[in-house]
């Protein structure tokens, strides 16, 4: 996407006072970000998806919208769904392991426990195995709580289809999803851990805190190197993460609304490492290198339900 962000309203577009179209787009901005980032796991396409939801709001008449949230999550799931059958081909074809695009988060999104998890790169992954529609279902029920009736609307099936489709969603998601809650002090507990074993090269106290079956994936898209197929084992990982050991400065940063790693390598962002914990052990590790998904790591992102 080039530039696609800048073709909606945004935050500054009601600051001289504007038409109410743009105001409630504005309003909702934030929202539909996040369903359609949540939809397809990249930011690039959630902003060609607002484009699209923009163009088909401003020639909405208002006066037949009873409810304006609604409608415009319905335009923006629709765009996201057409997107998202297009993007499963595409990724059919990706160079490597396909990860979501990292995002540099506000204070806020953790705050809000639900969310957090829902953005966290470990539950995109999951969500990456659900069918569109289930996903989409999915997410607007159980993330931004809308009713069957609305999300039938959005996905044009039937609120009685709907249904079904949700609990067959949440059962595929609950044998997937990490095993109990992890809290935030938990996972900071972890990543200092494994940022010091990964800074002293102490590849025992890197071992102590990853699981026996702990999955490395590394997302380089086929543009700079990175693993092909997932390094499985904590031998293994350990192996791969000590040869950072000392040539790269890893800095803690809050990414998807949890606690994270960039990896900088000549003063820039080489790659962004967040972690997947059950029961107090590193179980996944998820390393975007793909230049392209590395591009708002300068700036913050705010998500909303």
């Amino acid at each position: 996407m080039d530039g696609s962000a800048q073709t909606t309203p945004g935050d500054d577009s009601v600051a001289g006072g504007t038409d109410p179209a743009t105001e409630l787009f504005v309003a909702h901005r934030n929202l539909l970000f996040t369903v359609a980032y949540e939809m397809l796991g990249s930011a690039a396409d959630a902003e060609d998806v607002l484009q699209e939801t923009w163009l088909r709001w401003a020639g909405v008449d208002l006066g037949v919208v009873r409810d304006h949230r609604a409608y415009l999550v319905r335009i923006t799931t629709r765009q996201a769904l057409d997107r998202l059958r297009a993007l499963g081909r595409r990724r059919e074809s990706y160079v490597g392991p396909w990860l979501p695009e990292p995002l540099l988060t506000a204070p806020d999104v953790a705050e809000d426990v639900e969310l957090a998890d829902s953005v966290s790169m470990a539950m995109l992954l999951v969500l990456e195995t659900l069918a569109p529609v289930e996903r989409a279902v999915f997410v607007l029920h159980e993330v931004f709580g809308l009713d069957h009736a609305e999300i039938a609307e959005a996905v044009d099936k039937t609120p009685a289809a709907v249904r079904q489709i949700a609990y067959r969603a949440r059962s595929h998601i609950a044998a997937r999803r990490p095993r109990g809650a992890i809290s935030a002090a938990e996972t900071r507990s972890a990543l200092t851990a494994f940022q010091r074993a990964v800074d002293t090269g102490d590849l025992r106290n890197l071992l102590d805190i990853l699981a026996p079956d702990v999955v490395l994936l590394t997302d380089g898209g086929g543009v700079v190197r990175a693993a092909a197929t997932p390094v499985v084992g904590s031998g293994p990982v350990a192996a791969v993460l000590g040869r950072i050991a000392g040539v790269a400065v890893l800095r803690p940063a809050r990414i998807n609304g949890h606690p994270a790693l960039i990896i900088e390598l000549d003063g820039k962002a080489d790659t962004v490492v967040a972690m997947r914990i059950d029961e107090g052990l590193i179980t996944g590790l998820y390393a975007v290198r793909n230049p392209a998904k590395l591009a708002r790591l300068d700036r913050e992102t705010s998500l909303r339900r």
